[in-house]
Order: C-alpha cells, then structure tokens, then sequence
C-alpha cells in the first residue's frame, strides 16, 4: 500500500463522494501533508534538482477528476486504455513513465470513476458485437492506491456483469487480496509484471521481489482469475539466459496447470528516456549504448532504440521455444 508523503486534491474532486471520503480520512488517519489545487494544475511539489524533484513526486498523491473521457488506444493489449490510475509509486529505472510524468512523477486517481465506466460502456456498444478489451494499467500500477481508490474493485465487477467486453491489468505489487473475493466472472485478466532478481534489485527500486509477485499471482489463479505474465524488459547481460529460464521454471513449478498467458518484452528506450535516467539515476548501470543497438520508429511516431536483429533473433527463439516446452506454444501472446 502506497504511503503518500503529502496529498493534493482538486477543488473539483471533493465534489464526489469518494474525495470526501479521502479528504476526511487522510486528516483524520494519516499523518501527511495536505494540499489543494483550484485550477487543477498541481504544484507545491518541492524538489531543488532532478533528483529530488522525482523523489518527491514519487511520494505525492493527487487526488482528481478525470476531465477527458476520450480513451487512448493501447495496442498490442487492449483496445483502450481504462483511465482509472495514472503514476506508480515504483522506482523502476527504465520506466517509460520517466518521460510522460514530468519531472514530479506523481500518483492520480481519479474519483469520477463511474463517469469513467459510462464512457467504457458507450466503447463497448459502438464496437458490438466485437469484443472489446480495457487495459487498466497502461500509464499506472493501480494496486498500490487500490485502497484509496477501489477503482479495481468497481471495474472488476462492471466487467464482470458486461457482455462484450473485458478488463485488463498489470501489476509488480502483490496488495491483491481485497481483489480475490469478487464477482470476475472471468471477465478481468490480472497480470504481473515479472523478472530476475538481479534485474529486479538493480532497477526495480520499491518493488516487491520475484517470488513474493510469483506467490500473488498464484493467490490470483487460485481465485479463478484468468492469469497473465508479462517478463519485462528482458535485457541480454551475461548468464541472462540462466536466469531467465530459471525463473520460468520457477514459474512451472507453482503455476503448472493454470491456463497462463505470456508476454515478452525486450529492453528498448527513446533518447528522451536516457535523458531523463541520466538525470534522475546519474549512476544507473542500464545498457543504453546507442552504438550498439538499433534504432526503430515506435507506432506513435518517435523513435526507439531496440536490441540489433542477431540478439532479438536469439533472444525470441529462447523464449519461444523455453515457453513452449514448458506451458504450450498457445500460451505465448507475443515476444516483441
């Protein structure tokens, strides 16, 4: 459970009944600090350098309103993205968020969450009699301010009375019990984000550790909650293939018989992202030599620095092929 150090909260926002509610119990339970945005713009977050500035933001929590209702696309997991969250309280350092957050990463939930599900709904009509899926998680880790929020809880249960439509999400926090008792109905797939400890300690600042995510997601399975894994971001360093396939056998081991999808994905970065590392984790041992990566145009226009074709070739066919000797070659959803 996130832990703010100070909490803002839209003027707009304690017209809901949940900001009341939080305003209330964060004065009453909590012992941080307490702010107020008229306009909506959030300021007041402290921070001398780069450094501090993300550290801060890190410890902030915004509690808003929604204003936009047009979802973004979130290609190749869903077909929309479900703005319920935006902002992690993890520290992972190749976090793409390090580029779309600002220079003060706050968390946000948003409080319109039943204005935001009527919206989902009008996706869902439009696209009948496709199926249409929500991913939950595209610019967040909701499990962390769940408690806050119940956003997870509210979508869950929409799902699971809609036809036609599914709910996603992705999570590196294990918090998850309050989710296990719900009425899913099948309809919401729980993913966690998984990788090896070496990757985890050296990037992954205030995220759990592989098997307590590993022993969450088995708590999911156990629930009847369709499963997913995502392994990301691979990075090739030496021993990784040891590694990684240990950890896939780790995976075997306590998830063996559950209907377990998996998605794969390489170490890429922009320039802007390195940048902002750089400037946030001045020391950080990321493999960011462009020299010996190749660059690529992302679907959203800017370009990317991936792994050079010998190494995704090599690095696909582990995969594919540990995957597939261990869980069926139909349990992978892509390698990218």
């Amino acid at each position: 459970m996130f832990i703010p150090k100070r909490v803002i909260f839209e003027e707009k926002a304690l017209e809901y009944k949940l900001g009341e509610k939080l305003l209330k119990d964060f004065k009453e339970k909590l012992n941080v600090e307490i702010m107020y945005s008229k306009n909506g713009r959030i300021t007041g977050i402290p921070g001398r350098d780069d450094i501090q500035k993300y550290l801060e933001g890190k410890n902030t929590l915004v509690v808003g309103v929604r204003k936009t209702l047009k979802f973004e696309s979130c290609k190749p997991s869903a077909h929309y993205q479900l703005p319920i969250v935006s902002g992690c309280m993890g520290m992972c350092e190749y976090c793409y968020l390090n580029t779309q957050m600002g220079k003060k990463p706050y968390i946000k939930i948003h409080v319109n969450t039943d204005e935001i599900l009527n919206k989902a709904a009008q996706y869902i009509d439009e696209r009948k009699p496709e199926i249409t899926i929500f991913e939950g998680a595209a610019t967040s880790d909701p499990i962390p301010v769940e408690p806050y929020s119940n956003a997870l809880k509210e979508c869950i249960e929409y799902f699971g009375k809609r036809d036609k439509a599914y709910f996603r999400f992705v999570t590196k926090y294990t918090d998850i019990d309050s989710l296990l008792p719900l009425n899913h109905n099948g309809k919401t797939t729980i993913r966690f984000s998984l990788n090896t400890d070496s990757v985890i300690k050296k990037f992954e600042h205030r995220t759990p550790n592989f098997n307590e995510r590993l022993m969450a997601a088995k708590r999911v399975a156990d629930s009847g909650y369709p499963i997913g894994l995502i392994i990301a971001p691979v990075f090739i360093y030496e021993d990784w293939q040891h590694e990684y396939y240990s950890i896939l056998q780790d995976i075997h081991n306590s998830l063996s018989g559950y209907n377990i999808k998996f998605e794969v994905i390489s170490h890429r970065f922009t320039k802007r992202a390195k940048e902002n590392i750089l400037n946030v984790f001045p020391k950080t041992m990321l493999p960011m030599d462009e020299e010996i990566r190749k660059f690529k145009f992302g679907q959203f226009g800017y370009g990317k620095y991936i792994y050079k074709d010998e190494d995704m070739t090599g690095l696909k066919e582990f995969f594919l092929n540990n995957i597939s000797d261990l869980f069926g070659k139909e349990s992978i959803n892509y390698i990218i």
